[in-house]
Order: C-alpha cells, then sequence, then structure tokens
C-alpha cells in the first residue's frame, strides 16, 4: 500500500537497479514479492533469522551524552548472552562492466503523466572518483542553480524538478556497499519526447566531461557538502551519525572513516571531474527509464447530442 500502490512508486529506487544491474544479486526485485513472501514457510523464515539476525552480522552504536563505562555495562547486560553462530558467506555482488546504454520502458498503471529516468553506474566506494561522483551529483541536483535544474526546469520548462542522486531514496551515499546507481528522475508533460528531453540532458553531462568547472562552483559544492555532513553529525536525534557510524562498520571495518570524508570531498579537482565525468558519464555507462502514464486521461467521448456518423453505403 506504501510502495508498489502509490503513483511512481519506486520506479527510480526499485525498478531502475532492476533494469541497470545484470548480476542477480543487484538486480532482482530486492522489496520483495507478495508471491514469495506467500510461498515462504516458518523452518525457511527461522533458517534466514538464524543466519542472518546475528552478533556476528550486527553492527551496534550508541552516540549522545553518555558515560562510557555504564554504557558498555548495559550492552553487556542486553546482548552478552546472545550466542555467536555463523552468518554464511558474503555472495558475490561484483558488477561486469556495461558496454552499452540500455532503454527500457515500463507501463505505470496509477500514474496520470509520463516520467523518465537516467542512471550511471557509480565508481567504487572510497575511490577519489567516488567523491568526485559526490561532487558532480550537487552539481547537477543540487538547489537551484544545480545544472540539470537549471536547463530541463528554468530554461526548457519540460517538468518542475529534478529528483534523485548516489543511492536515491535507500540512505544516499554513504549508506550502501557494493555497485551502485547514480539515477535522476522528472515527471513531464506528454507531449514532450524523451528523446528530447535526453538530448539536453547530454548537453549539461558534455560540459562535464570536456569543460573545467570553475574552481569557485567547487568552493560553493564543498560548501554545500561539509554543512551536510555537520547537519548529519549534529543532529539532535544523532541519527544520521549513527548511521554513518554503523556504515563505516559495517562496510569497511573501521567507523573513523566519517573523519575523512570532509578530506575525500577537498581533495576533488576540476581536473579530477572532468576525466571522471569522461570516463563514467557515457552512454555506455547508462540506463534510460521511460515510464508510460497508465491512467493518462482517455479521450474524451463524443456528446450524446452530435450528429451520427453516416452509415457506409451497403455492397453492391
Amino acid at each position: 500500500m506504501n510502495v508498489l500502490n502509490q503513483t511512481y512508486g519506486g520506479f527510480m529506487w526499485l525498478d531502475m537497479p532492476q533494469a541497470a544491474f545484470s548480476n542477480w544479486h543487484n538486480a532482482h526485485n530486492f522489496y520483495g514479492d507478495l508471491e514469495d513472501l506467500e510461498a515462504a514457510t516458518l523452518p525457511e523464515a527461522e533458517a534466514f533469522r538464524q543466519q542472518y539476525y546475528a552478533p556476528g552480522n550486527a553492527v551496534l552504536v550508541v552516540a549522545g551524552d553518555i558515560d562510557v563505562e555504564q554504557t558498555f555495562a548495559w550492552v553487556q547486560q542486553y546482548f552478552g548472552r546472545i550466542e555467536a553462530r555463523p552468518t554464511g558467506q558474503m555472495p558475490d555482488i561484483s558488477e561486469p562492466p556495461q558496454t552499452a546504454e540500455k532503454v527500457v520502458r515500463r507501463t505505470d498503471p496509477l500514474a496520470p503523466r509520463p516520467a523518465l529516468a537516467f542512471a550511471y553506474q557509480v565508481p567504487p566506494r572510497g575511490t577519489p572518483e567516488w567523491y568526485a561522483f559526490g561532487m558532480i551529483e550537487s552539481l547537477l541536483q543540487g538547489g537551484d542553480d544545480a545544472w540539470l535544474t537549471q536547463k530541463l526546469v528554468r530554461e526548457k520548462g519540460y517538468t518542475d524538478g529534478v529528483m534523485g542522486g548516489i543511492n536515491p531514496f535507500l540512505g544516499g551515499m554513504f549508506a550502501y556497499n557494493g555497485p551502485m546507481l547514480m539515477t535522476f528522475g522528472l515527471v513531464h508533460d506528454p507531449e514532450i519526447e524523451p528523446n528530447a528531453i535526453m538530448a539536453d540532458v547530454d548537453a549539461v553531462i558534455e560540459r562535464l566531461r570536456t569543460e573545467l568547472v570553475p574552481q569557485e562552483e567547487l568552493n560553493r559544492i564543498l560548501t554545500r557538502l561539509r554543512s551536510g555532513l555537520y547537519d548529519m553529525a549534529g543532529s539532535s536525534t544523532r541519527f544520521a551519525l549513527m548511521d554513518l557510524l554503523a556504515s563505516a562498520a559495517l562496510f569497511d571495518d573501521d567507523p573513523t572513516q566519517v573523519n575523512r570524508l570532509e578530506a575525500g570531498f577537498a581533495a576533488v579537482t576540476p581536473e579530477v571531474i572532468r576525466e571522471t565525468a569522461a570516463r563514467y558519464l557515457t552512454p555506455a555507462n547508462r540506463t534510460v527509464m521511460v515510464l508510460e502514464a497508465g491512467a493518462a486521461a482517455a479521450p474524451a467521448a463524443a456528446p450524446a447530442s452530435a450528429a451520427p456518423a453516416p452509415a457506409a453505403p451497403e455492397a453492391k
């Protein structure tokens, strides 16, 4: 009810990975199917819980104004009695390089207007190119001055907004492990052809691939990213900070990674942006999803008072 029966429900974060990736672990419906839930048995559910809901497969993060010794005592009191058990092997989630553009079409039976999304495969986490992608994400979609917003919204009027980013709607660029997409999408009027939109997208991307982004513009992006990191670390609930620490602990076995994120972004230069865009922001590394509007208004019926069409002459 909250996802599958919603207009444009999961077409960017659920449908796009299934279209873009080829490794089943990355390309299946990770949200789940009701058919699978209905077919599952109690022993299967128990076996799953035993394997994956185990101490060796978890991270516990406590953040805030705490007494460290007392906190450790409570952790031992409430969690120490849970016995360790095997958690199984991590499957191979590597993704082969994409060598040709993919274009797929879907129909949303609830959508009154068509939509379009496009996604690029992201460089490996923690690399200089990955940090450059974080800057590129903000350049393209990070505010009213973002390049895609300027072109597709303000100049062309295709849509009232561009949404997306790296790992959109599922936690952002810090909260994942393995292959990932940088996805952008928009809802548009039916008379606008997707090819026209993608031509303007390509014009924006080509600037990144061939021109140097002015350093003053990168400085503004860096300030925005730093502000976002500090907001995450200093939020009143500490939830965002705990999420950062847990992700670094789970994926890198090093929660101190959070202390080096700012430096990673600061090291990105205009040259690194251009080199990264030239390598990764190519049609061959892209998947385009065209979403047809299944709930578009049907053509109005002829008024009842209209004169009937003349009958065809009978065959002689």
